[in-house]
């Protein structure tokens, strides 16, 4: 994700006078302008907030305070509140990998060029020169030529499985061409303590022994058990939202914590967004880095000055041209985007998981670093853009809506039952397609079981009269994928969380399917609730060619703005993604 600096007015001119007078910025004016959005945006969550300024003795200053509701028992966020922190997960990366470069036991030496294909055994990418070519560098700043296929890879991966399939994954554009954002190639570096070092550590253990102990950020980890025996945050959602009436009321919904799994080994997305932390570390973080790699309040260098530097120089180009005067074009170094505003160098990066979102940005020659991490799953970003530039000078813009279907739609090319089945992909694994809007004979076992219990796990998902097939998916972005008909061999597809509501009676669940159970007034009448995510543009198509059946995805890889859809005569061509019915 990128900052929506294009929105809004610069946090500088907020923060300005007070810096120069070095007057609290976290004042009594700022509280209340913060509890003012916070209500304003129908906001059921909150923020918590560090701001750090260093003055010409060398002196900081330090703040951090915590806004709105934590927990869905109304618990008020705090400085001390967790928040997963997304992918500004990926600098802690970035510098753990640099750490590993400054190693001088590792033999033969590693390097900031050294080939992936030297270091992790069966690295591959689907092109050639890339597998042989792609570096650290390469991957850190986001220049593979590897869309984001955030589909891929599923809990049931371990990292190695992750690695394992990149090389059946398209490209979208030539090595170091264009800069495409790219989860994988983080989870790839996650995996180089386990492979270069004698111990075989896993990734968050390493990070923990040799940069959050050190620094002392004592309450930020990896792991869930861990992070929910303090002060772990919920994470926030409003369903039904009728964006045409107001797009800020909705019923308000809690996200059960998005990764559980791993502990403290970490898992899958460790590296590229697994770091859970609040305002009073983030702050320690941010001095850190302003100060190239030192301990605040100490002279103890924890990360090297050369490591600093090299993550945040600039390699890659985000956006090529300035959208505004006041702005420039910003370059991608190791999980830092790096621009300037009005002279002043702006270095940042923000991250987003369910029902998280965060932003963390530092402006070197001005000494000044700030972090807002928030729990609201949906406009979470422009909450801390809001807070963070004070003025939101163009009015959100809610999500445009999804082709609707033609009132006299042309039913696919062979009978609907006849899709259902096992498809697979090489870089995105086995999935089972589920056909929901009825039962036939043929239906397999796990599709016979999902459709009885559809609608208690999945309850409002599908819509009444179209075709519908269901995945089971099991990613940290999806339970389900849903194929909704579109017409004829096209459908549409929707993310789709099954979630289990906070306060129903879990031991009645039986009870309930069988139909010998309600809830009381006072607790959830379902189970389960479903949170849907669709943008125009995610599509499937299914090809059918004799006996052999395909099913090709588009707008689900991920390669960002200014990268052409892949071209080609036939639906195979254009495919992102690509399935072959088992």
């Amino acid at each position: 994700m990128r900052p929506l600096k294009s929105l809004l007015l610069p946090l500088y001119l907020f923060y300005g006078s007070a810096v120069i007078q070095g007057a609290a910025v976290l004042n009594n004016i700022t509280d209340a302008f913060i509890e003012k959005v916070l209500s304003d945006w129908g906001s059921p969550g909150g923020v918590g907030i560090a701001v750090v300024r260093r003055d010409g003795q060398d002196n900081w200053t330090v703040e951090t305070k915590g806004y709105g509701v934590a927990t869905a028992n109304g618990s008020q966020v705090t400085e001390k509140t967790l928040f997963a922190i997304g992918s500004n997960s990926k600098l802690f990366t970035s510098i753990a990998t640099g750490l590993l470069i400054n190693n001088e036991s590792i033999s033969p030496r590693l390097s900031w060029d050294s080939k992936l294909a030297s270091v992790i055994s069966g690295w591959a990418l689907e092109d050639s020169i890339a597998t042989k070519q792609a570096s650290i560098i390469d991957l850190m700043s986001h220049r593979t030529g590897v869309p984001r296929h955030d589909f891929s890879y599923k809990w049931s991966d371990s990292v190695p499985s992750v690695i394992k399939k990149l090389k059946f994954q398209r490209l979208s554009t030539e090595f170091r061409d264009v800069w495409q954002y790219n989860n994988n190639m983080y989870t790839a570096l996650s995996y180089l303590p386990t492979a270069l070092l004698p111990s075989k550590i896993p990734f968050a253990r390493y990070v923990k022994q040799h940069i959050l102990d050190p620094l002392g950020l004592s309450s930020t980890t990896y792991s869930y058990d861990v992070a929910k025996t303090g002060h772990l945050a919920d994470g926030f959602t409003r369903q039904n939202i009728n964006f045409s009436v107001n797009p800020f009321v909705g019923t308000s919904k809690t996200f059960p914590y998005w990764s559980t799994i791993g502990g403290e080994d970490g898992n899958i997305l460790s590296g590229a967004g697994g770091v859970v932390s609040n305002a009073v570390d983030m702050a320690t973080w941010l001095q850190m880095l302003l100060l190239n790699g030192v301990k605040p309040g100490t002279d103890t260098q924890i990360v090297g000055t050369d490591v600093i530097q090299r993550v945040a120089t600039g390699i890659t180009v985000v956006n090529s041209v300035a959208p505004f005067p006041e702005l420039s074009p910003s370059i991608y170094g190791g999980g830092q985007t790096v621009s300037t505003y009005r002279g002043h160098e702006v270095i940042e990066h923000d991250g987003g998981v369910p029902g998280f979102t965060s932003l963390v940005t530092r402006l070197p020659f001005d000494n000044l670093g700030f972090a807002v991490l928030s729990n609201d799953q949906d406009y979470g970003l422009l909450l801390m853009n809001v807070i963070r530039y004070q003025q939101l000078v163009t009015s959100a813009v809610p999500p445009p809506p999804a082709f609707p279907r033609p009132p006299n739609a042309t039913l696919p090319s062979v009978p609907l039952t006849s899709l259902s089945g096992i498809y697979d992909d090489g870089g995105y694994g086995e999935s089972e397609l589920c056909y929901v809007s009825s039962v036939y004979p043929t239906e397999s076992e796990s599709c016979r079981e999902l459709n009885a219990y559809l609608s208690v796990i999945l309850p409002g998902a599908v819509e009444p009269g179209v075709p519908t097939f269901i995945i089971r998916w099991d990613s940290p972005w999806a339970s389900h994928l849903k194929l909704s008909h579109f017409n004829e061999n096209q459908f549409n597809i929707s993310a789709l969380l099954s979630v289990v509501s906070l306060f129903f009676p879990v031991l009645w669940l039986p009870m309930l399917m069988q139909g010998v159970a309600q809830p009381n007034k006072d607790q959830e009448s379902e189970p389960f609730w479903t949170y849907s995510s669709q943008s125009p543009g995610v599509n499937a198509e299914f090809v059918v060619n004799g006996s052999h059946i395909g099913l090709a995805f588009t707008g689900i890889w991920g390669a960002g703005a200014g990268v052409s859809d892949p071209q080609g005569p036939t639906v195979r061509d254009r495919a992102e993604v690509w399935f072959d019915k088992v």
